[in-house]
């Protein structure tokens, strides 16, 4: 009778260690499962094109109103798209080590990605290394720096840069003028798009009877590039090229002050270089399209995170030339 009374209770004993058993892996699957992953060892988690990501815009600086251009087209990207966490970034004035600084700040942020115009190519490459070791995706806007990204939007440089110097040209021998000296106004020798624009202009003169001075740089300030445009005019030249917004600015006021005789053609497109147009004190701009730029840049960074590959592809985004005719 003992026997058969302790015989049942291990049976008993048995059933519960059973149930315990089965009760704690049910426990477990149900814990694994709120963590993302179900019991059968497959993720759960919401796809990656539901995550939020965070997008920082580093320009060269924030003066020109081509990067407030640039910026808008981001934002409205970011408005579209939905899921990013959007921020522009710049230094004052173009300074690579404080451009450096914008690299640093925004990584430790925790950014995911980068859509920068490169101020020059070699400069912030160490930060950018460290950016991509850190998992942050590079796009390029503008300008590119020698460390591959995921994509480029850019103007071809070069090429508007000659259609630049032809409108100058043409303008010049319209003029009677089949010969002369021409000076340039460039931001500084480092910053690939402008040197680009630069090359350009120069070989529509190839073969011709004008004498290209020597190029002088003013930082992309009007303030300077009026000075050196300034003393190109008391020096007896016939044209100016500004490579940028403020250089054309600056090239554009200095002729006016001359009395408008000298010709003059830029690059960019704001409220102020139209009114210079627009009263005959510059020929023509090389208009780009930096909102595209800021647009097509932040939907090429998520697609990089969400795990499209872009193959580092090169996108034209550009430019048209504008005139009296096209200023109202």
């Amino acid at each position: 009778m003992k026997k058969r009374l302790l015989g049942a209770l291990l049976c008993a004993a048995m059933v519960g260690t059973m149930l315990a058993g089965c009760g704690g892996s049910s426990d477990k699957a149900a814990d694994t499962s709120a963590s993302g992953v179900s019991a059968s060892g497959a993720s759960t988690s919401a796809p990656a094109a539901d995550k939020k990501f965070k997008v920082y815009l580093i320009t060269m600086d924030q003066m020109d109103q081509y990067w407030v251009n640039v910026d808008a087209g981001a934002k409205k990207a970011a408005a579209e798209l939905g899921n990013v966490d959007y921020k522009w970034s710049a230094p004052d004035v173009k300074d690579d080590a404080k451009q450096i600084e914008c690299i640093n700040n925004a990584v430790a942020d925790k950014a995911d990605a980068i859509l920068l115009a490169a101020n020059g190519p070699d400069a912030v490459t160490a930060a950018l290394k460290e950016a991509q070791a850190a998992g942050v995706k590079i796009v390029y806007v503008d300008s590119a720096a020698k460390f591959d990204g995921e994509a480029t939007f850019a103007t071809d440089n070069t090429a508007a840069g000659k259609t630049a110097g032809e409108q100058m040209k043409k303008a010049l021998e319209a003029a009677g003028k089949t010969s002369g000296k021409i000076g340039i106004i460039n931001v500084n020798a480092a910053t690939a798009s402008c040197v680009a624009r630069e090359t350009g202009f120069r070989s529509a003169f190839e073969g011709s009877n004008f004498e290209i001075l020597a190029t002088q740089y003013g930082e992309g300030d009007a303030a300077k590039s009026k000075d050196i445009a300034a003393n190109y005019i008391t020096s007896g030249v016939v044209g100016i090229f500004g490579a940028n917004e403020g250089s054309t600015v600056g090239a554009g006021n200095a002729i006016q002050e001359a009395g408008g005789e000298v010709i003059g053609v830029g690059f960019d497109k704001s409220d102020t270089i139209l009114s210079l147009i627009k009263d005959g004190f510059i020929l023509a701009t090389m208009a780009q399209n930096p909102d595209v730029m800021g647009e097509k840049g932040v939907k090429a960074a998520v697609d990089a995170l969400q795990g499209k590959s872009l193959g580092g592809a090169v996108t034209d985004t550009g430019v048209s030339v504008i005139t009296k005719a096209d200023v109202k």
